[in-house]
């Protein structure tokens, strides 16, 4: 018999779920976040899950965990005393940034503020060439009294960014034995082991990033893995990484950085993974939880990978208004759209909802914790979607008179009675994400039409109906225990390491050997991470990529290269060129005549199999009878009227099992929604297959 554990920290919500590989069943339980030590809450939820269920902790042979506390820290401004040492001259790339502004008729457009302050900005005089070459070389001694002036200072952490340090780590790696040596309770970043590439701003925004949450990681992941063992758990903790990969504790609090999209990552994994069985491998990921939504494609079930992002934006739809991030990311949208985002009025009298939520504490005004403000999911109650009586599993005590005297506020503010306004808010926020997503699928060639919509998080099956209508998508899939469906998507990732170096090559008049090299190198450090998380290297699959351009172009592609080995052959130049042409036309159709193409930048990503990792999830009744409850008024805009509307125990229903709209259908961590006209089926998968109509 053995357990495996998933953890899932959100911004109003900590999901928890245990998988019994023994019995092929899993347990859950929803709890609220304890912002001032999320630590907290994970073990009081845990505690409570094995004492409910009379589960052994020393049968845990697994626990992963995802949170979103980095994340948080870049926003909030929480993290570390950070101080940079770079090449003299450089000190200023932080806040110089890129000319291109995100918003271009706005005068008083303001750009992020750089996590390290000017005053903490240090230079030494050194030199390296775009080739690695040394031009001025580096004095330890000015490293030492650099690093000595910014521990006066009160740094706690160091970023260390040297011009051209992708090509030639030495300088960086002799500053941080300095610094290491002289200030062993500093945590010190290094630009090449966090991103080794080329284009100096995004290298230093992504050290610094890392060497600004670096403390607060390890500190939190410590009290993390104290707090298991405490409760008796002798499994190693290991991370989602938000490339949707695991890494243990060690590479996570290294590079931390590697976290920040960890949550929504699981999110799509998930999808990915109850999704299979019941479409055609092409789906629209959309998780809504208490404070945002995020959404994500699903295209032959895996979900799409990019190697850059921005986070902290200013402006939260607007490129160009957060701290460029390279690393490997799950490719997704986050939306200021959850179950907690509060509506109000903007400056022309217009109902606006979101991007600020009200998080865990106060939360909505029907958790009755003190929030006053109206939200989603107190318009959501009102308009008898949910069920008071047993709200994230009993774990919150609704109060309803507290919803409805906010949302009467509100409506007196604009006008319109207390349902129009709660239909109002539930609407807005659906288009919202809807937009959202219409730009998401067209920025990538896609037609909606092509996806069926597969919802997780608490908030997620409650508004999947209106957002699937608003698309013009014709299906909707729910899995078992959606709420908590992020949790479980920990438990079925691989293990991920992701490696990259920038290379710079041109396929006409180099020797792609170089190429070759440069892949077995990164492979190698690759499996290496792999060997210490104690995985089966035999089991490994590697995939080389490789960000490609035309020659004079002033952007790359990043494009799938054929397996290696490569040489300087004829036939090695072709596969690699017509890798790169083809992947070119199915993004912009045509490729240029006679331009010789040259790879800048080289990637692998090596994943291996978790033992344990094994999930099986299928319908199931528990034969305690008919799964209908009853029946109690919803609002649907269809028949413009509250309407008696069929409520089911999701729990109860078997496969096979139909259900016709308007109901809702119930269960511990989330609500599905399924609108007049709409056709439920149980799928054998376990998953309710939603028709519109």
């Amino acid at each position: 018999m053995s357990y495996a554990l998933g953890i899932d920290i959100g911004g109003t919500f900590t999901d928890i779920v245990v998988y019994d590989h023994g019995g092929g069943r899993q347990y859950s339980r929803k709890v609220l976040t304890t912002h001032d030590d999320p630590a907290r809450a994970v073990a009081a939820g845990v505690e409570g899950l094995l004492r409910r269920h009379g589960l052994p902790a020393r049968e845990f042979t697994r626990v992963v965990h995802a949170t979103t506390l980095f994340t948080n820290a870049l926003i909030e401004r929480h993290g570390a005393v950070t101080g940079l040492i770079t090449t003299e001259g450089f000190r200023d790339t932080l806040e110089i940034g890129r000319e291109r502004k995100f918003e271009l008729y706005d005068l008083n457009t303001a750009k992020p503020e750089p996590l390290v302050p000017r005053n903490l900005r240090l230079e030494v005089r050194e030199r390296l060439r775009a080739d690695g070459a040394v031009e001025r070389r580096l004095d330890t001694r000015e490293v030492a009294a650099r690093a000595g002036a910014l521990v006066r200072s009160g740094v706690d952490s160091i970023a260390i960014v040297f011009l051209h340090a992708y090509a030639n780590p030495r300088h960086e790696a002799a500053a941080a034995r300095v610094i290491a040596r002289r200030h062993p309770g500093i945590a010190v970043t290094t630009s090449h082991e966090v991103a080794p590439e080329i284009r100096e701003y995004e290298r230093a925004s992504t050290t610094v990033a890392n060497a600004y949450i670096k403390p607060l990681a390890r500190r939190y992941l410590d009290a993390m893995a104290r707090r298991l063992a405490d409760l008796g758990i002798p499994a190693p903790l290991l991370l989602m990484l938000s490339s949707g990969g695991l890494t243990h504790v060690a590479e996570a609090e290294r590079t931390p950085v590697q976290m920040l999209e960890s949550g929504p990552a699981a999110g799509a994994l998930a999808a990915a993974f109850f999704g299979r069985e019941d479409s055609r491998g092409n789906l629209l990921a959309f998780d809504m939880g208490g404070t945002t939504a995020k959404l994500s494609l699903v295209d032959g079930g895996e979900p799409l990978t990019a190697y850059a992002f921005e986070a902290a934006r200013q402006k939260r739809f607007m490129e160009g208004s957060g701290l460029p991030i390279r690393i490997s990311t799950i490719e997704l949208i986050e939306i200021g759209a959850g179950g907690g985002s509060i509506a109000g009025v903007d400056e022309i009298g217009l109902l606006k909802v979101g991007p600020r939520s009200a998080g865990s504490h106060p939360g909505p005004a029907s958790y009755g914790l003190g929030g006053r403000e109206p939200t989603v999911t107190d318009a959501d109650f009102l308009l008898g979607y949910l069920n008071p009586e047993h709200f994230a599993g009993g774990e919150v005590r609704v109060d309803l008179p507290a919803a409805r005297a906010a949302l009467e506020r509100l409506a007196k503010r604009v006008g319109l009675s207390l349902t129009e306004v709660a239909w109002g808010i539930h609407d807005v926020v659906n288009e919202n994400m809807a937009s959202a997503a219409r730009v998401h699928i067209a920025e990538r060639g896609r037609d909606p039409r092509d996806y069926a919509l597969l919802c997780t998080g608490g908030a997620g099956p409650v508004h999947a109906w209106g957002v699937a209508k608003k698309l013009g998508l014709a299906q909707v899939i729910c899995p078992p225990a959606a709420g908590v469906a992020s949790a479980l998507g920990l438990l079925v990732a691989p293990a991920r390491v992701d490696r990259m170096a920038t290379l710079g090559i041109r396929l006409d008049r180099d020797n792609p050997a170089a190429l070759e090299a440069a892949f077995r190198r990164l492979e190698d450090e690759a499996r290496a991470v792999m060997a210490d998380t104690g995985l089966k290297l035999e089991m490994a699959t590697v995939k080389r990529l490789a960000d490609g351009r035309f020659l004079g172009q002033g952007f790359d592609l990043v494009v799938d290269l054929p397996a290696g080995p490569y040489d300087n052959s004829d036939e090695s130049r072709r596969r690699l060129t017509g890798a790169f042409e083809a992947a070119y036309r199915e993004k912009f159709a045509l490729t240029p005549p006679d331009v010789p193409i040259e790879f800048i930048n080289v990637r692998v990503a090596v994943r291996a199999p978790v033992a344990g990792a094994e999930v099986t999830v299928h319908g199931e009744s528990t034969g305690a009878g008919g799964a209908r409850r009853g029946q109690r008024p919803a609002y649907f805009r269809e028949r413009e009227a509250f309407v008696e509307t069929a409520v089911y125990d999701r729990v109860r229903l078997a496969p096979g099992d139909e259900v016709r709209g308007p109901a809702v259908v119930e269960e511990e961590g989330s609500t599905l929604v399924i609108g007049p006209g709409g056709t439920a089926r149980v799928a054998a998968s376990g998953n309710i297959v939603v028709t519109l109509s």
